[in-house]
């Protein structure tokens, strides 16, 4: 009988012929009861699969990643149908999982309605009542032409798959899709689903393709699990930095400057708070700051690289009758400071940051608010180092990146080690190195890490760091990189205390990354309520009537001058009202000042939160609110 070994090693014996299933409830009938797929040999395949005589078994739930992806995917596939059923024209393309939930584009349909969306969920709760079992059939790519001939989509897709690769999932006797699988069992299986939203879209992604209509949804094995989902998505929508933005007078758009945000005076206060953050550090960890320019000769981005791997994200533009490219980063212009005078191994290692403006063309259909920009700054960073100064160069960034996050901002995060990628430049050997570079001080430092593999840049591995919201959603900020490749190619050397030159190494890193990402995370984390030392204004003075307007300007004169900034609010406006609009404006501390605040000297402390504390001392309160500020509490 074949031997199936499991995850903690122990192995069964199961009867010739036996399924993923069958093994599966040999091990336990509540585990078989919630498995939606399996891990056979490393390999993602049904329940229903047969196993191949000895071998390694896991089960996935919809609690792993794996199997919210198998759950997500099944669930897109009902999606499909359900539209065909009430749109037999339609051309449906594809429909993968996502972070959270699946979406599937169809060509051959109007844009859809709310009410649309409504209909096509009915139409696939009926789809999973019916209980439509799942059926795996493999074709040949001849066969599996004929069956989608009358979807060009589907054919340009089977064409890129390798001949003996191509298979189909049946759901019930009559519908069927192009997939690799695996699927659940049977539609049966989804307990709970919601449609949540539709927009337009591309073939491929790519705008000059054909467009496309595309269904967001999400699905769950309970109802509650979905009724808790869509409590957390209308409380991320009470948080939505586009909203919140525009309410608090923190940044703006316009369409004649796509995905570039304009910051407004109270989000620049922001902005400019958390580069003195950085500012400060980087005194203490000694870095040197530079600025350097916007656009540059194609020649630089041909010795960077740039030009053959990264162009398709460059705005190109004609200047003196020759190509010149907006900056998408700093690091080749880093290299030209670095060249601009000899360096000895005593210099190094050499710290050179850099604010400036930096310019991606990314496709206009994938901008979102502050998240996905074309025009951002990041604090960006490179250290140029001797290979045997690595590992303590890398351990002061992993440093770094906990002060900001945990001692700072108070986020937890998670790692993720990035190998190299199909493309790259430079020699194998040498991205080896550069990967356990990374993995060394990880480990070092006690920080648990996933690998990403494929995922580094077209230089170097790196480690990205995805950062976790009050939400609990996760957002990809810092990163540092370990690149061999570009000082090799701008030849940045040092002379070594052998007298001879070498070549030195170039550390990438970015701990807050973009300045405008982070500035609408900040945002949604914080629901506007942001901490004393980052709110555009700490304090407020209201002024009961027009008499004490002139104690209040000179209050929050005296408190400016303090390094507080407290704004009077002398609008002729009920006292009420004043009291509204700063909590609107989520204003930390509110003052509300008449004749017992004038006579006594003592104020009434009003916060946010709507709790008030009275007959406290001026000096008191501006003392308390500038420690507030000194901690960055």
């Amino acid at each position: 009988m074949p031997k199936v070994t499991l995850p903690d090693g122990k192995a069964l014996e199961v009867p010739q012929g036996a399924t993923a299933a069958d093994a599966i409830a040999l091990v336990s009938r509540r585990l078989i009861e919630k498995a939606v797929a399996a891990e056979v040999n490393g390999k993602m395949v049904d329940l229903f699969f047969r196993l191949p005589g000895d071998c390694s078994l896991k089960a996935h739930t919809f609690d792993t990643k794996e199997g919210k992806e198998v759950y997500w995917h099944s669930t897109s596939h009902v999606l499909a149908q359900a539209v065909m059923r009430l749109y037999p024209d339609a051309k449906p393309t594809i429909g993968p999982p996502i972070e959270q939930g699946f979406y599937y584009d169809f060509a051959g349909v109007p844009p859809f309605t709310p009410e649309d969306l409504q209909r096509i969920e009915e139409e696939m709760k009926k789809i999973v009542r019916e209980n439509q079992p799942s059926r795996r059939v493999e074709l040949s790519r001849q066969e599996a032409e004929r069956l989608f001939a009358e979807n060009k989509f589907k054919l340009e897709l089977i064409r890129e798959i390798p001949d003996g690769q191509h298979s189909v999932y049946y759901s019930g006797d009559s519908w069927f899709d192009l997939c690799r699988g695996p699927h659940l069992p049977s539609t049966g299986m989804i307990g709970a689903l919601k449609l949540t939203k539709s927009s337009s879209s591309y073939w491929r992604g790519d705008a000059s393709r054909e467009p496309l209509q595309r269904i967001y949804g999400i699905s769950f094995p309970e109802k509650k699990m979905l009724d808790d989902y869509l409590s957390f998505l209308e409380e991320a929508e009470k948080r939505d930095h586009r909203k919140l933005g525009a309410q608090l007078g923190l940044f703006m758009f316009h369409e004649w400057s796509p995905g570039s945000p304009f910051i407004l005076p109270k989000g620049a206060i922001i902005y400019n708070e958390i580069q003195a953050l950085l500012r400060q550090e980087y005194i203490k960890r000694g870095y040197r700051e530079v600025i350097t320019p916007q656009l540059f000769n194609k020649a630089l981005w041909e010795q960077s690289g740039h030009w053959e791997f990264y162009k398709e994200n460059m705005f190109i533009l004609t200047v003196d009758d020759a190509e010149f490219s907006l900056k998408p980063m700093n690091c080749p212009s880093h290299m030209l400071i670095y060249n601009s005078s000899a360096h000895s191994y005593r210099d190094l290692p050499l710290r050179i940051a850099d604010f400036c403006m930096l310019h991606r063309n990314e496709l206009r259909g994938v901008l979102g608010g502050m998240t996905r920009v074309r025009k951002f700054s990041q604090d960006d960073a490179h250290i140029f180092c001797m290979p045997e100064q690595i590992g303590q160069e890398i351990d002061a960034m992993l440093d770094f990146v906990r002060f900001i996050y945990v001692d700072t901002f108070k986020f937890s995060f998670k790692a993720k080690l990035s190998t190299r990628p199909e493309k790259y430049m430079g020699e194998l050997s040498q991205w080896e190195e550069a990967e356990k570079h990374l993995e060394d001080a990880l480990r070092k430092n006690g920080i648990e890490y996933a690998i990403n593999p494929g995922d580094g840049a077209f230089y170097g591995p790196k480690i990205d760091f995805d950062v976790k919201d009050a939400l609990g959603r996760g957002w990809q900020l810092a990163t540092i990189q370990v690149d061999f490749q570009m000082p090799k190619r701008f030849k940045c050397e040092y002379e070594g205390p052998d007298g001879r030159q070498h070549t030195c190494v170039v550390l990438h890193r970015a701990i807050i990354g973009s300045f405008e990402r982070f500035l609408g995370i900040l945002t949604e984390n914080y629901a506007g309520k942001f901490p004393v030392w980052l709110s555009p204004v700490q304090v407020a003075l209201l002024s009961v009537s027009d008499q004490y307007n002139g104690f209040a300007e000179s209050l929050a004169a005296k408190m400016r001058a303090e390094g507080i900034r407290a704004e009077a609010n002398c609008k002729q406006e009920t006292i009420g009202a004043k009291i509204r609009g700063a909590q609107l404006e989520k204003i930390p501390y509110m003052l509300v000042i008449g004749q017992k605040e004038k006579d006594s000297g003592n104020l009434a402390v009003r916060t946010r939160d709507g709790k008030i504390q009275s007959d406290v001392p001026i000096a008191s309160f501006i003392e308390k609110v500038k420690k507030e500020i000194k901690e960055r509490s």
